[in-house]
């Protein structure tokens, strides 16, 4: 007897996925030693980094596999950071308790590479989400609004990625008004940046420190750090798919992030 399954809005995605009439765009760094990770000063502690010690390797201590331990702090890399890495958040989420409709969501993309480009120490404002809404539509509910500074070019340098000198570090990132309004204001899931966390590299400066820690992760909403490739997402239209470890405690976690892009409509 032959079963005949009806069509469903799932099985039109796979097929959709395998015919390639929508793209999955991988938007993590891969994770390495070489990846680079964020620099605190002292008298603050730092995470380790990446590594890899192996274990076996089809030898006496495992003749038939391969595996090894992972040594990694929370925060490297691409990464999530889940609200309780935030005193203003520190009642909120781990990681682990993240809600799964919160990490699946539609993508809107703001491009100020150029602007970046010309500075360094960038900030995103209000005037320019809202000249985008203008554009493209209001931002939508569970929105992940990512912000293209052109960053990820760097991400395999890492002195050129966090672009420090005697004052301190240089990266684009939002403003101390952008970040309140966006944690107020709006009903987005959480905010992604191509740099290594999602406050510019001088928001020490800022009052209060680290503006997108302290409202957005306050809200209890999350970031995204270290992303790649957004210049190949649409400013709307795309999915945004955000997995990282359930680790019990957690403050965040490395984490794979891909996109999907209906391409069905493309000459």
């Amino acid at each position: 007897m032959t079963i005949v399954h009806e069509s469903s809005l799932l099985t039109s995605l796979a097929m959709a996925i395998q015919s390639d009439a929508v793209e999955i765009i991988d938007l993590t760094t891969p994770l390495s030693a070489a990846t680079p990770a964020l620099r605190l000063p002292a008298p603050f502690a730092n995470l380790i980094d990446f590594s890899l010690e192996e274990v076996s390797a089809y030898n006496e201590s495992g003749p038939y596999w391969k595996h090894n331990n992972i040594h990694t702090g929370e925060h490297v890399g691409t990464h999530i950071d889940a609200p309780i890495h935030w005193i203003s958040g520190r009642d909120s989420h781990d990681v682990a308790t993240i809600p799964l409709k919160k990490l699946i969501g539609s993508a809107s993309v703001i491009d100020l590479s150029a602007e970046a480009e010309k500075n360094p120490d960038f900030l995103l404002e209000v005037e320019h989400v809202k000249a985008w809404e203008l554009e493209h539509g209001q931002l939508e509910e569970n929105t992940w609004l990512l912000f293209r500074t052109g960053w990820d070019q760097y991400s395999s340098d890492e002195a050129r990625f966090l672009n420090a000198d005697t004052t301190g570090p240089h990266t684009p990132g939002v403003s101390v008004e952008c970040a309140k309004w966006l944690a107020n204001e709006t009903k987005i899931s959480g905010f992604g940046v191509e740099t290594v966390g999602i406050d510019a590299g001088g928001a020490a400066g800022l009052d209060p420190a680290f503006p997108m820690h302290y409202f957005l992760l306050g809200k209890n909403k999350y970031g995204l750090t270290s992303l790649q490739n957004l210049a190949q997402l649409p400013p709307v239209g795309s999915i945004i798919v955000v997995s990282p470890l359930p680790i019990v405690g957690g403050t965040g976690s490395p984490t794979r992030v891909f996109a999907l892009v209906d391409r069905s409509t493309e000459s």
